[in-house]
């Protein structure tokens, strides 16, 4: 255990120093003057916004964590469908991958309105926005886990009396599990910035309609604690999605409990 922890602390390290130093710098850079400190405070003044400000932020955080956890979880069961569709229908997968590759050249800003507009300022447009920027990542890493399956042991299976279910639960699943956590780790991601996109378009409450609101005052000590909100927020989605990557692959893991 303390040599786990060890090999941790040294792994950390330098990426603690480096934002200790990137701190450092930002708030010597407010202090001299350089930038008005209005338009660039210090790391105190955002730290001292955050804490004066933290039940508003708390009650907006709700609602757009709320709407990141539909979206992305719509993301996830839409995917894994077309997924699971395009491997097992060859004409599916030359039909729509193409419009799935399209689908993602297209700003999310220019599809915000549109949503507002159609489905009004209500939590269903911003989870259709959310879905569309998180389905993607999961449906393209499931894709790649699906054909990077060995032909030879599908063709052992077959060979042995197996029926497309049985390949597909005992053979494909298990071994689409990395690029399907990979692929979830981004869509994570995406889905608490596709929310606060959204919540910027239109919207009653929400860590997009609270940066709006601040950035208006001109409060930008503000406008930088709901950016690294946001930030903390994603990381602990994405922090938990590694826990249960390890859940579900413990074998990929063995080794460094072992060390």
């Amino acid at each position: 255990m303390t040599r786990k922890l060890q090999s941790t602390t040294k792994s950390k390290a330098p990426a603690f120093v480096a934002v200790a130093l990137l701190l450092l710098l930002w708030e010597l850079v407010s202090l001299s003057g350089l930038v008005p400190r209005y338009m660039l405070p210090s790391p105190v003044d955002v730290g001292k916004a955050f804490v004066h400000e933290l039940p508003t932020l708390g009650s907006n955080l709700l609602v757009t964590l709320q709407e990141a956890l539909y979206g992305l979880s719509l993301g996830i069961a839409i995917g894994f469908v077309f997924a699971v569709a395009m491997d097992a229908f060859n004409i599916l997968y030359r039909a729509f991958y193409p419009i799935l590759i399209i689908s993602q050249t297209i700003p999310t800003v220019a599809i915000a309105p549109l949503l507002v507009l159609w489905f009004g300022y209500e939590m269903t447009p911003k989870i259709v926005l959310i879905v569309l920027v998180t389905f993607f990542p999961v449906t393209v890493g499931l894709l790649d886990g699906f054909r990077a399956v060995d032909r030879d042991a599908i063709g052992l299976l077959r060979s042995m009396g197996a029926t497309k279910w049985q390949i597909f639960r005992y053979l494909k699943c298990p071994s689409v599990l990395p690029q399907f956590f990979s692929g979830l780790r981004i869509a994570a991601a995406y889905s608490m910035v596709g929310a606060v996109i959204s919540e910027w378009l239109g919207g009653f409450m929400g860590l997009g309609v609270y940066m709006t609101r601040v950035k208006k005052a001109f409060a930008f000590d503000k406008m930088f604690a709901v950016i690294f909100l946001i930030s903390a927020v994603s990381l602990v989605l994405m922090m938990l999605v590694n826990l249960a990557e390890r859940k579900c692959m413990p074998y990929r893991y063995l080794s460094d409990k072992q060390k």
